[in-house]
């Protein structure tokens, strides 16, 4: 099916400068490439397939927890008023990693980590993959009903989680056979049948008087298993992605990639790298988190600010007393600290990149970010069957094409196939997105049918609909299942959603399929007002119609005076939404 790109063309758009780009994308690549450069590529077999990859990406998570301690004194992570230095986080990570030997932990054991982000989240993640054990990143919403599902089916041996989680994981130990050892962080009430993390490592604050001991010996090469994470479907229960070493040491050098395509882009030279503070708020058992963000900052020196909870208006406290350079996580993260009526009271200034995955962006937040923040916007693609990055763009490039998310990364490739998954499709019409290269996951754990059908050849379905343009820029239309068919005409939700982002008075929105006994489905909104700001459905209809086919009007908009659900990646929970119609879930 041809996409003739939406109908509603940019209004106000980003103006490029008259000398930008000075450098063609493709020369680009070639520069930051070339033998010799930090970005240099190498083909290796992976599976038996040949496969780029970078020469000089770290082999292994051991070997990044280890490089991190030359970073020294330099803040890893800020919690409130902990304050955790790289060196005190390793010493941290070998006496636990020594720990879990003891514990009778060894290669390719599963264990599962369970907590908010929390100083101890990260030392835990790399005692376990330092050994050569799984880590399991359990999504810490999860009720323990699905902490039961997850444990279970990963067959996890232990469990490292904070007090709140292990509450629930409680009620569900006797069913768990696999498990025999559990560790628990923060605890305030006396433990049965579990150990207090602090009894094994003490406070964060007395972290740094732990005895240099080092890791204990483990023998771990770059395709061995290394995490399962489970995905945020909406149907049925999760599946594993289980990633190699190589799959999540891949995005070490794809994030540094995309940024360091900008300043080419250009015509200047990158600039040299330094630490920089971080406010990350999204969970750190997401692969966006995870893969995308702490395991590249401990590489970089970057320090990781943590909240308990997401709140805006304390963001902003934090932005201005830690000197924040760098946050976003989700599109709404940005939404919420721009539309913010308190956001006058805060220096932002230090910001220099608000940046996404995850789920679509309007392009009218690219533009805001850009004008409002004077920060470099920034956004990529990619998914927990990719260990996150597989495309990103940042600054011009991304304010060029807001509707974009960016060209795959070097080491990546990308394909549109039919929806019957017969034949590629040429440049600029719309099929299913394929993406293939180092990041992308083994498969799903004890699930060969569900990886047969979504594994393909190395190549992973995303279940995502996009087109590629000239360039091998990326545009994500819509997902497969979220796609409304009106009567035989494909309407893409997020080209109606970003038409009602543009509207000054809405600052969340999502479009979903009602049935229709003749026509199949009509498409349907339901919207969040901007605080203050008020609007009708009859007038975000006029709206609406006034820059997309008339079929293409959503017949009925429903109001909520909260922010619509999401799920821990920041998509919106689409299934929820239609109970406001009356219609059941699903």
């Amino acid at each position: 099916m041809t996409d003739a790109g939406p109908e509603s063309a940019m209004r106000d758009r980003w103006a490029p400068p008259a000398n930008w780009p000075a450098v063609s994308h493709a020369k680009v690549r070639a520069m930051l490439t070339a033998p010799g450069q930090p970005f240099e590529m190498e083909t290796v077999a992976i599976a038996g397939r040949p496969t780029r990859v970078w020469k000089n990406a770290p082999p292994t998570l051991r070997a990044i927890v280890e490089a991190s301690r030359a970073h020294g004194d330099t803040l890893c992570t800020i919690y409130r008023d902990e304050r955790v230095s790289f060196e005190a986080g390793f010493r941290a990570t070998a006496a636990l990693a020594r720990h879990l030997r003891e514990c009778g932990i060894t290669k390719g054991d599963r264990v599962a980590l369970a907590m908010r982000n929390l100083p101890e989240w990260p030392v835990a993640f790399f005692a376990i993959t330092a050994l050569g054990a799984i880590c399991v990143p359990i999504n810490a919403w999860w009720t323990a009903e699905e902490l039961a599902f997850g444990l279970g089916d990963s067959g996890s041996k232990a469990i490292i989680c904070d007090a709140e989680r292990w509450d629930r994981v409680r009620e569900i130990r006797d069913n768990l056979p696999d498990l025999e050892t559990c560790i628990v962080s923060r605890a305030e009430a006396p433990l049965e049948g579990a150990r207090r993390l602090e009894d094994i490592l003490g406070t964060s604050d007395a972290w740094a008087n732990l005895p240099d001991q080092g890791l204990p010996p483990a023998d771990i090469s770059p395709d061995d298993d290394a995490t399962i994470f489970y995905t945020s479907g909406t149907t049925g229960n999760p599946k594993g992605a289980l990633g190699s070493h190589r799959s999540i040491c891949t995005n070490v050098l794809s994030s540094k990639y995309n940024l360091a395509v900008a300043p080419l882009r250009r015509g200047e030279m990158p600039p040299e790298p330094e630490p920089k503070t971080v406010l990350l708020v999204i969970p750190l058992f997401h692969v966006t988190a995870c893969s995308a963000a702490m395991v590249g900052y401990f590489v970089s020196g970057h320090t990781m600010v943590f909240m308990h909870h997401w709140d805006a208006e304390e963001a902003m406290r934090i932005i201005e007393r830690e000197r924040v350079n760098l946050t976003g996580g989700v599109p709404t993260v940005a939404w919420q600290l721009l539309d913010h009526p308190a956001r006058g009271n805060y220096d932002l200034s230090s910001l220099e990149l608000v940046t996404y995955g995850g789920a679509p962006a309007a392009p009218e937040l690219v533009r805001r970010i850009h004008d409002e923040f004077g920060a470099a916007p920034g956004s990529g693609w990619g998914m927990t069957e990719t260990m996150a990055t597989v495309t990103g763009h940042v600054a011009e490039d991304y304010l060029n094409r807001p509707d974009s998310c960016g060209p795959p990364v070097a080491v990546a490739d990308l394909k549109i196939m039919s929806l019957d998954g017969t034949r590629e499709l040429p440049v600029g019409e719309v099929g299913e997105l394929y993406a293939f290269g180092p990041m992308v996951a083994k498969g799903y754990w004890n699930r060969p049918d569900a990886t047969a059908e979504s594994f393909i050849d190395g190549w992973m379905r995303t279940g995502d609909l996009a087109r590629l343009d000239e360039e091998g820029f990326c545009y994500i239309v819509d997902r497969a299942k979220d796609m409304v068919i009106r009567g035989g005409e494909n309407i893409y939700s997020s080209e109606v959603e970003n038409v009602l982002y543009e509207h000054p008075a809405v600052s969340d929105a999502a479009v979903i399929g009602l049935p229709h006994r003749q026509l199949g489905e009509e498409p349907a909104a339901v919207v969040h007002l901007a605080s203050g700001e008020s609007a009708s459905e009859a007038e975000l209809q006029e709206w609406v119609a006034a820059r997309l086919a008339h079929f293409k009007v959503p017949v009925r908009i429903a109001f909520t005076d909260d922010t619509l659900p999401r799920n821990a990646n920041g998509k919106i929970l689409k299934k929820d939404l239609r109970g406001l119609f009356g219609v059941a879930s699903g």
